[in-house]
């Protein structure tokens, strides 16, 4: 059945790495048996709408959607520990379904935190065809393996929402400052654009992040998840950075394959800096890597007490990194770790 479409589609972030831009398209129903992860389909809005509910845009740029319209995303699947739980295989009969995220990451919500405003409620209308049913993956271009040579400042955190992404910023803004050349990446996650984009204004020269791959999110089979980050970290390869800035989105211990992602990086990683919620927090994720990160930060050091507990908990520093009588010790780190993997190199 052809959907009844009058007029054109709006295209969400997952839709960034295509040419649904620019290149004509229609909009059918697919039976249920050839639904996957990656699909690019199209659904209508039904729900009531809040602010939070705005859909991100391919540019980045947030956009109220009303009801009625017809926005195109990605199936794929959401697992937030203190957020939301969705996937698109639970669509019903009634084709009902979620924003899972503002990205355009669709699936049906199965548990949502109370504290959450609820997500944009969708109809699914059709897949996105050509020739045949689009998908992100397609729109990917292979690149020849090539080694990732450069150290990496790895970003764990306990949570979603632990200050990774505000704790990158201010990395790469020290990293600048010594005239270093920058690649940022988000290796693991749920779709959403300005994360990366952030770690731009704050001057990577290079932002990454595995919608690049053609992964709407990273809760993905972990074969799967090695193929395409090995794909990923070439690509980063090849712009001869001086330092990566690699953030591991949501926790390690979390579905998105962050543990995968740390270990494929761990040959390069000359500090990790973990974004925590609480002191307790950053006890629990050092135990389970039997690794201490070099500083804590987030929530977790966002007063004087925090720190101290810490220090006495995990015998770590925590630093409180929107303060700027913290980048003096941060800097410090920094040049130490970076001149240790330098010289770790040249052994």
């Amino acid at each position: 059945m052809r959907a009844n479409v009058t007029r054109r589609p709006i295209l969400s972030t997952v839709t960034r790495i295509s040419d649904l831009d620019s290149k004509p398209f229609r909009i059918e129903a697919c039976p249920r048996e050839i639904w996957a992860t990656g699909d690019y389909v199209a659904c209508e809005v039904i729900g009531s709408l809040s602010a939070q509910l705005e859909l991100e845009l391919p540019s980045g740029r947030m956009s109220r959607i009303m009801e009625g319209d017809l926005v195109v995303g990605a199936f794929g699947t959401r697992m937030a520990t203190l957020e939301g739980v969705g996937d698109w295989q639970a669509i019903g009969d009634d084709l009902e379904l979620h924003a899972l995220t503002s990205a355009g990451l669709f699936g049906k919500a199965t548990s949502v935190s109370p504290l959450l405003r609820p997500f944009t409620e969708l109809r699914y209308r059709g897949h996105v065809l050509r020739d045949s049913k689009v998908t992100m993956g397609e729109f990917v271009e292979p690149v020849e393996a090539a080694p990732l040579d450069m150290p990496v400042i790895l970003l764990v955190g306990t949570s979603m929402s632990a200050g990774k992404t505000s704790s990158g910023r201010t990395i790469i803004n020290e990293l600048k400052h010594k005239g270093l050349k920058v690649a940022a990446a988000k290796l693991t996650g749920a779709a959403r654009y300005r994360d990366v984009l952030s770690f731009g204004d704050a001057g990577a020269d290079h932002v990454f992040d595995f919608v690049d791959i053609g992964l709407p999110s990273t809760v993905c089979p972990e074969r799967e998840f090695r193929e395409k980050l090995a794909q990923l970290l070439s690509r980063i390869a090849g712009t001869e950075a001086d330092v990566l800035v690699a953030e591991a989105g949501a926790s390690p211990l979390e579905p998105y394959n962050g543990a995968v992602a740390v270990e494929m990086l761990e040959g390069n990683v000359a500090m990790m800096v973990l974004s925590a919620s609480d002191p307790y927090a950053v006890l629990g994720v050092q135990q389970a890597f039997s690794r201490k990160p070099d500083i804590v930060c987030g929530p977790a050091a966002n007063t004087d007490a925090g720190i101290e507990l810490v220090k006495k908990l995990c015998g770590v520093p925590a630093l409180n990194l929107l303060r700027r009588s913290s980048l003096p010790a941060l800097r410090a780190v920094l040049a130490e770790k970076l001149d240790d993997f330098a010289g770790a190199e040249a052994l």
